[in-house]
């Protein structure tokens, strides 16, 4: 095992079961929301006609996909702090390896601001310079009480000596 590789699973080991932090605010706009529906096609009328929305949603105004949200997750989880950076030391790749059980509790109305929280549940050794984190993503709504999107997502961090 890389002596860096071992001093952060040893770090990481630490903080598994904690809350690592909340990141900042994203607001989704009609604009993103319009970009996703290009990009994969679905153009569904609760995504991007307000009118039709209006009067057929249950939410009364355009709400996000589901996957925008998810695929949302990588850039919302760049701002949350790392409680120990030095467990990032000699990290030279990062990869995103995939995600476990994803739920969407709640819609994401038009110009609602979103962001992440997480709670690292594992971390384990993959190969010799490889460490694996599992965490709890929590994306909140900005006055929601339910969470917009959960997951558990796969990280995949490596380390040089």
């Amino acid at each position: 095992m890389s002596s860096k590789a071992e001093a952060a699973l040893a770090i990481f080991k630490t903080l598994e079961g904690t809350e690592e932090g909340v990141g900042q605010w994203l607001e989704v706009d009609q604009a993103r929301i319009n970009l996703f529906a290009d990009a994969t096609l679905d153009h569904q009328f609760i995504h991007i006609d307000p009118e039709k929305s209006a009067e057929l949603s249950p939410y009364k105004v355009t709400i996000a996909h589901g996957f925008l949200t998810l695929s949302l997750v990588v850039h919302l989880g760049g701002s949350v702090p790392v409680p120990k950076p030095e467990a990032l030391d000699g990290v030279f790749m990062g990869v995103n390896y995939g995600m476990d059980k994803v739920r969407f509790p709640a819609p994401v109305p038009v110009n609602s601001k979103i962001r992440a929280r997480h709670t690292l549940l594992q971390a384990e050794l993959k190969a010799a310079n490889t460490i694996q984190l599992k965490r709890l993503v929590t994306v909140e709504c900005e006055g929601s009480d339910k969470p917009v999107c959960v997951v558990e997502s796969l990280t995949r961090l490596m380390y040089g000596d």
